[in-house]
């Protein structure tokens, strides 16, 4: 018997740029032929059925008036295409179109297109080079950045995936103008949490300037884009695969992303965070890590954002509490939430630790608790 060793050792750098600014479209072209993802010949535009016809078409012809070779894969809009099923149905189309490992993908959309594109790109040819443009304030916040990319089961959302960073992404602030209201608070449910998580002058601004934010105000909208992007940043620069301190990104999100899957994705995301969210600051007081009044706070500036801070009257509670034994924090069968301290800074019951022990009975009194809606 023998034993062979393979020394595969390796140092990969896998910074990028992230350019937020209106009307990219030209940019994202310019970089392409500047060499930003290679000699790359040939595009696949991953795009949903919304977007396509208001900026995917856009960017696909700008490639092709350049000699590019470039086949946009467009899937319906919405929670329900971000699945292996999808996945496959475009791979499937990729490889009868022609292409290889020779490509690119270009992830036009929102957080569903940016999860959904980024995990096949990973996986398509062992691994081909993808940027994303981004349309939505919430994936601005949230699914653009960081390299977390994966699709939903029947069991839960964002179990299977991988981490794969692009070489780039693009934040065009002029997108969000095309969203409706209810699209424009779900995207503040991410900022919200930032803030919450991580810089309390953030917390403060977003108190005072939520109707600008809302209304588009070009300012308050660009101030919220780089706000994200530094915060996620400043943890992803850390702890890129989600070891440690990213644990902290998942605030809101043990009962958000429970009552996202057990309402069917009725809820939008961001609707499923700022629920997760108030039993949070719940769970937080009940810890004693935050009081009375900030918690009153969070909830209060969730409402100010349009967004919802309770159950709604179709969940069955006890299913709920059930589904969070789905959520990826979870260790040998028992619950940990991240849970804020005061407001801008995480509670950290251990040394080097994010997420706290908490006993389904604590859990499932703070569900029962929250007020219908």
């Amino acid at each position: 018997m023998s034993i062979m060793n393979l020394e595969l050792k390796k140092v990969v750098d896998d910074s990028y740029d992230i350019e937020i600014g209106r009307h990219l479209q030209d940019t994202l072209v310019e970089d392409i032929k500047k060499g930003l993802v290679g000699s790359v010949r040939r595009f696949a535009v991953i795009t949903d059925s919304i977007v396509n016809g208001l900026y995917a078409e856009a960017i696909c012809e700008k490639l092709r008036e350049q000699g590019y070779l470039v086949s946009s894969f467009v899937i319906p809009e919405g929670e329900k295409s971000k699945t292996r099923e999808v996945k496959a149905c475009i791979e499937d189309a990729m490889l009868e179109a022609g292409f290889r490992r020779d490509c690119c993908v270009i992830n036009v959309g929102g957080g569903v297109v940016s999860d959904l594109g980024g995990f096949l790109a990973g996986t398509f040819g062992r691994g081909v080079p993808f940027l994303n443009y981004s349309t939505t304030l919430l994936s601005a916040a949230d699914a653009s950045v960081g390299g977390k990319t994966a699709v939903d089961t029947p069991l839960a959302t964002n179990l299977i995936g991988l981490f794969n960073q692009p070489k780039k992404v693009y934040i065009d602030l002029a997108t969000w103008e095309s969203l409706d209201q209810r699209q424009l608070s779900s995207g503040m449910a991410e900022t919200i949490k930032h803030a919450c998580l991580g810089d309390y002058d953030m917390f403060t601004y977003l108190e005072k300037h939520m109707e600008e934010i809302l209304s588009g105000d070009e300012e308050s909208c660009g101030y919220i884009a780089e706000k994200n992007c530094q915060i996620k940043y400043q943890i992803v620069m850390k702890d890129e695969r989600e070891s440690g301190l990213r644990e902290v990104l998942n605030l809101g999100h043990t009962v958000g992303r429970a009552i996202e899957t057990v309402s069917d994705y009725r809820l939008l995301h961001g609707e499923a965070l700022a629920i997760g969210m108030a039993a949070q600051v719940r769970l937080a007081v009940h810890f004693h890590t935050m009081t009375e009044e900030e918690a009153a706070r969070v909830i209060a500036l969730y409402e100010k954002a349009n967004l919802p801070t309770g159950i709604p009257s179709y969940i069955d509670r006890e299913e709920l509490v059930k589904k969070l034994y789905t959520d990826k924090k979870v260790r040998d069968g028992h619950l940990r939430f991240v849970l804020q301290k005061g407001i801008g800074a995480i509670d950290e019951p251990n040394p080097g630790e994010y997420a706290r022990l908490v006993s389904e009975e604590d859990a499932r009194e703070i569900i029962l608790q929250m007020p219908g809606i």
